[in-house]
């Protein structure tokens, strides 16, 4: 079973990459939906960030997201002591959905799928990457920010350099038709997934038409 890694900033094209991989019978963990699972399911998750931050769930049990991160977004220890709490226990769950997995592969959607070690999980990691000018405008049209709040989202996140160092494939995507990406995608997964059913190298060292070479880009 083929385990792929998809990651990336907001407004770089993940969720296209995602429903693709879904037309080719992959199934699909969305590590924050995970997440958020986990923090009404998981009773050791729950008391582990009550131990770390006190009383951060509201009288329904759900979690006082905005309290919490308005706590952790201003105090790089508090974000790091949050990961360690968090981390582990997606990862955990992420491993017995491999585990389960009865289709022809796995897709992982991760925005910390590094940083998380989840990656380490993954046979290839895909890192969608665009512009930030293009990511700006989209972000502003799909949450309804003004250029100065979706600036500020993208100076938040990584950059292209970090996603190529880290990832086994960085893709660009210029595209502004949402459809030419789709197919651009399709033939990338396609040729990807050849490779691996032929059982050769992924890793981004060999030649393959939609391929890139491991540290470069591919702008689609």
């Amino acid at each position: 079973m083929t385990v792929v890694g998809i990651t990336g900033p907001t407004g770089a094209g993940k969720t296209t990459a995602l429903e693709v991989l879904a037309e080719l019978s992959f199934e699909i963990v969305d590590c924050d939906a995970l997440y958020y699972r986990l923090l009404r399911d998981d009773g050791q998750l729950r008391r582990k960030m009550e131990e770390a931050f006190g009383q951060v769930f509201l009288p329904d049990g759900g979690l006082d997201r905005r309290a919490l991160a308005k706590r952790v977004f201003a105090d790089p220890a508090e974000l790091a002591k949050l990961n360690a709490v968090v981390f582990p226990a997606v990862s955990a769950a992420v491993e017995q959905k491999i585990r389960n997995c009865s289709q022809k592969g796995l897709a992982i959607d991760a925005i910390n799928l590094v940083e998380s070690g989840i990656g380490r999980l993954c046979g290839v990691t895909v890192a969608v990457t665009a512009p930030p000018e293009i990511r700006r405008r989209r972000i502003m049209d799909r949450d309804g920010l003004t250029e100065e709040q979706a600036g500020a989202r993208i100076a938040a996140q990584k950059s292209a350099d970090w996603y190529r160092q880290h990832c086994s494939f960085l893709l660009e995507n210029r595209e502004e038709n949402r459809e030419v990406f789709q197919a651009l995608m399709r033939t990338f997964f396609q040729n990807l997934l050849e490779i691996i059913d032929k059982g050769e190298n992924c890793d981004g060292s060999q030649g393959m038409e939609g391929k890139t070479s491991a540290g470069e880009e591919k702008r689609l």
